[in-house]
């Protein structure tokens, strides 16, 4: 299957922003590409109120972007906000497209490195499979990559395929650990993930928000023997890779870390 990384950087108005989205996906689909996956914090970015931009479901930002979905032909995997219960918000993954409509809600919050996203953003707690074109794909967030188990859960639902839109935030050696936690990640569950993070804002002539994070830009595939299949530089772009299940079914009988496992999870599972 043919996937787009659509790394942008967003700004804190939605219509933008999805102006944006139908821009990108048309390049995407123009491409070849089946699945385009957009940055965590698409519809509006960190560093403003959240409460007052996040819509429902079926709401016009989300309905817009299922509007373009179906114009191209292709899924559409975007990070949004929804209204949570608690008054909060939920950082939301909403997949949509042909034969696919899914949302999948944020589980671990970035509560580090000085930002405390739970402040504002109640968490999740299911873990989330679409299927693009017969191909199990699972969906996490960003600082989700720090937690493997969630990856593995991902391969013993049937996936070969991650989906980790991200707004990382920057500092001394983030770059470093984003690049390594993406391959780590599939090494961890022998399956691609595809990193998709917000373009560093400067070279855009953006400024960054204090500690919130809104990006570095250096999106990825990592097939699944940690390698990196395409990559990204910190400007907005879109990148185009394949993703080739018959080499997960191969790296996963060379190296069956999923059926050698004794702590945890269901041995013999992915």
């Amino acid at each position: 299957m043919r996937l787009a990384l659509g790394q942008l950087t967003s700004g804190p108005e939605p219509a933008a922003n999805l102006a944006l989205v139908r821009e990108r996906t048309r390049e995407a689909a123009a491409g070849g590409a089946r699945l385009v996956v957009f940055p965590e914090a698409t519809m509006a970015c960190f560093g403003i109120p959240l409460g007052p931009v996040a819509e429902p479901l079926d709401g016009p930002w989300a309905q817009g972007v299922r509007e373009v979905a179906a114009e191209c032909g292709i899924v559409v995997v975007a990070g949004m906000f929804t209204p949570a219960a608690d008054g909060r918000v939920t950082n939301t993954l909403l997949a949509t497209g042909p034969g696919v409509e899914a949302a999948y809600d944020k589980i671990h919050l970035y509560d580090a490195f000085g930002f405390a996203e739970s402040a504002t953003v109640a968490p999740g707690s299911e873990v989330v499979t679409i299927d693009v074109d017969g191909i199990r794909t699972g969906l996490a967030t960003c600082y989700d990559v720090r937690f493997p188990e969630l990856f593995r859960a991902h391969a013993d639902a049937g996936a070969v395929l991650s989906l980790l839109p991200a707004s990382w935030g920057a500092g001394p050696g983030k770059r470093e650990q984003w690049e390594l936690l993406v391959r780590a990640r599939a090494l961890d569950a022998t399956l691609y993930v595809a990193a998709v993070d917000q373009a560093d804002p400067e070279t855009s002539d953006l400024p960054r928000s204090g500690k919130a994070p809104t990006g570095i830009g250096y999106s990825v595939l990592a097939g699944p023997d940690g390698t990196v299949r395409a990559s990204a530089g910190a400007e907005p772009g879109v990148v185009f890779a394949e993703v080739d299940v018959a080499e997960v079914e191969r790296v996963r009988k060379a190296i069956p870390v999923l059926g050698n496992r004794r702590l945890g999870g269901f041995a013999g599972a992915g």
